[in-house]
């Protein structure tokens, strides 16, 4: 089985861990894996990073990285036969953790390139005509990443102190959202639409969203002040925030959101300026990703059966 790691050194934990490409490679020299390993020079190169290896014939393309990492390879795998791994490092890691893949790296290896690995396929979302596997966001939420991104050092510590300088400066939007034939007018503080439950760090944005549904999850929190925005980060925790009278949330196949102006958006973490419409809509079944060969995807707290794994025949 032909593999393809592609390390972006600026992930999260990445960046204090240079030692982790030679790692991987002992790794494939132990195991005599027909593997390699190559590194990303800046954004967007893991997208052409991973074409390459589809071309090379790789059976699988693992991420070492982020979300962002993520989804600049899975943008190359789309409907293709090659199985998206991924060695989560990001800040968050938010797709990998609502899969219950493993976020210690030697077991997310060990996983990456074990025989036994099932490859499922889960839906992925577009929004303007970008793709986005774990969620997608404006307002508030696009602000937030704008401002993480600029970060040298990440984590949950720097997310609460990055939210609370931003929440300071807030800016709310009147928005219209059309989906299903119905039309919702709303002042949102921010809009959420996720493939999977969460952001990251346990951070349930989207509770009972599932990457295979055919479906995304639309979250829109109304204005809130300091007082009642503690409540809320306790529910987003607690995976209860769809319980708040500040939240509405929709789910649906497609998506219309009329903005006042243009302005940011950002697609699994990284930023991007676009129009004051967005076009949203799900693919469903469109990727294929590895999971372990048992099932994890049994029901806990906040961990409800968030995927029916769908065994699919290896390139």
């Amino acid at each position: 089985m032909k593999t393809r790691f592609i390390f972006n050194p600026r992930s999260g934990r990445n960046a204090r861990r240079p030692w982790l490409p030679r790692h991987i490679r002992d790794f494939i020299a132990a195991h005599r894996l027909d593997a390699s390993v190559v590194a990303t020079n800046g954004p967007g190169h893991a997208t052409e990073l991973a074409r390459e290896a589809l071309a090379a014939g790789c059976n699988r393309v693992i991420a070492v990285g982020g979300d962002g990492t993520m989804n600049e390879i899975a943008q190359a795998l789309l409907h293709a036969p090659a199985a998206l791994g991924l060695i989560p490092c990001g800040s968050g890691n938010g797709l990998a953790r609502h899969l219950g893949l493993p976020t210690n790296t030697q077991r997310a290896l060990e996983l990456a390139v074990a025989p036994t690995a099932r490859t499922a396929t889960i839906d992925t979302g577009v929004v303007n005509g970008r793709p986005f596997f774990n969620a997608m966001g404006s307002g508030f939420d696009a602000e937030i990443s704008r401002r993480f991104n600029r970060l040298e050092h990440r984590g949950l510590p720097a997310y609460a102190r990055t939210g609370f300088a931003a929440f300071c400066r807030r800016r709310n939007e009147h928005v219209i959202i059309r989906s299903g034939g119905r039309q919702h007018a709303l002042e949102t503080l921010l809009i959420a639409v996720a493939n999977s439950e969460q952001y990251g760090n346990g951070a349930f944005i989207a509770p009972g969203a599932r990457v295979d549904d055919g479906l995304l999850d639309l979250v829109a929190i109304r204005p809130v002040g300091f007082a009642s925005a503690i409540p809320l980060i306790a529910r987003l925790f607690l995976g209860k925030i769809h319980h708040s009278s500040r939240v509405v949330s929709l789910r649906g196949a497609r998506f219309t959101i009329e903005r006042p102006q243009p302005g940011l958006i950002h697609t699994d973490g990284e930023t991007h300026t676009t129009g004051a419409i967005l076009e949203i809509e799900v693919r469903p079944r469109s990727l294929r990703l590895l999971v372990p060969a048992r099932d994890p995807f049994t029901t806990a707290p906040n961990d409800p059966a968030v995927l029916r794994a769908v065994e699919v025949p290896s390139p």
